[in-house]
């Protein structure tokens, strides 16, 4: 019997792990079929995606560019905003979201695709640091899937794996352009250097979290919400060559390894193609030509992303939400070239503190907290 193509819905797919979900997809067109892909501003190369896969439905992100993804596309089925977004993802024929959107525009599509009952492939660090409790609550076991490398490495790591079996979750980072700088020069580092990262090819915002650290304390509120585990289980260490990308610790002394080349393509792949595992000719490591694998502890006194995470992760409610607002703002200011590089950690750390955290909010409170964050992040004075 032929086996039953997977429909795709591809939230963000001209962004990095959009492309490695779209490559995925190219080398097993037997496997999947893509019905629907948003993009946010780039509608030429949306549109030529959709015309390469005969995609039925296209998504303007931001309603600005509607009318021209329409002209693009005539005779296909666009739609517009997070609410078509939202709709694209609760198609009666998707099979599986995969949500790679930025900041918090992927929050009420995830929450929609999983209420309908989809399988939801999330590389949004925002969507379970803005609201993780809320939508840990609506997922049902094996139906929210993780794509970043790190927690797809967890993943498998844990899996045949009882819960008191795990005493740690270990993160692995690369440690980004500036591991072996000194704090001041750090602190003024320019964006072109920021945007030098030794190991991946990411987007802008993505490579900057990962100069600053910022990306392991997202990761870390994440793999506490996906993983149901505490700070006191979570840990993160610096490995530059990004071949392990997670390691759980078991109670016996047994530690578990995930080890794969850095290329989003095969956590990629193995969310869109999972309880099952693909047949992919994609690269793997060898053992032979490897080379030596190094690992440090993060300097927390360089890198006080690390603190944010911790304080975030007791305080659970809002402030996990507020530490990503507020570091997305830093971000876009510093990409802006109006703050300095060490700018970013300043704000993070005036508007958390400053924050009065809320438990058990709604979506829509939780919104308007996300948006009342953004506003005093671009207010804050250095």
């Amino acid at each position: 019997m032929k086996e039953k193509r997977k429909n795709v819905v591809i939230l963000g797919a001209s962004g990095s792990v959009g492309s490695s979900a779209v490559n995925v997809i190219r080398e097993a067109p037997e496997k999947f079929r893509i019905t629907a892909m948003s993009g946010f501003s780039r509608m030429p190369e949306l549109a030529a995606l959709c015309r390469e896969f005969d995609c039925p439905c296209a998504v303007a992100a931001d309603p600005a560019h509607y009318d021209e993804l329409k002209e693009l596309l005539p005779r296909c089925r666009c739609l517009a905003g997070i609410e078509g977004m939202a709709e694209a993802a609760c198609a009666p024929e998707t099979d599986v979201v995969l949500c790679a959107v930025a900041g918090a525009d992927g929050l009420l599509p995830v929450i929609a695709a999983l209420k309908a009952g989809k399988q939801v492939a999330i590389a949004s660090k925002e969507v379970l640091v803005l609201a993780g409790e809320l939508v840990m609550e609506i997922a049902r076991p094996g139906q929210l899937l993780p794509v970043d490398s790190e927690h797809a490495g967890v993943w498998q790591c844990l899996e045949g794996r009882r819960p008191d079996e795990v005493k740690k979750i270990i993160l692995t980072a690369s440690g980004g352009p500036f591991r072996l700088w000194e704090k001041e020069k750090i602190l003024n580092a320019t964006v072109e250097e920021a945007l030098r990262h030794p190991t991946w090819n990411m987007g802008r915002k993505i490579t900057i979290d990962s100069a600053s650290m910022m990306n392991k304390a997202l990761e870390l509120v994440e793999a506490s919400r996906l993983y149901k585990v505490g700070s006191e289980k979570l840990g993160v260490i610096i490995h530059p060559q990004s071949k392990i990308h997670a390691m759980v610790e078991l109670t016996d002394g047994s530690l578990i390894a995930q080890v794969a080349v850095p290329d989003m393509r095969l956590p990629t792949a193995w969310a869109l193609t999972w309880p099952e595992r693909g047949n992919f000719n994609f690269p793997a490591y060898d053992w032979r030509t490897g080379g030596v694998m190094e690992f440090f502890e993060p300097d927390r006194e360089k890198f006080p992303s690390f603190e944010f995470a911790e304080t975030a992760l007791l305080a659970g409610g809002t402030l996990p939400g507020v530490m990503s607002a507020a570091n997305d703002i830093a971000v876009e200011r510093f990409l802006n070239r109006q703050i300095p590089f060490g700018g970013i950690w300043r704000i993070i750390g005036k508007v958390m503190e400053s924050h009065n955290c809320l438990h058990g909010l709604s979506l829509e409170e939780i919104l308007a907290v996300d948006r009342e964050t953004r506003i005093k992040a671009r207010e804050v004075k250095l």
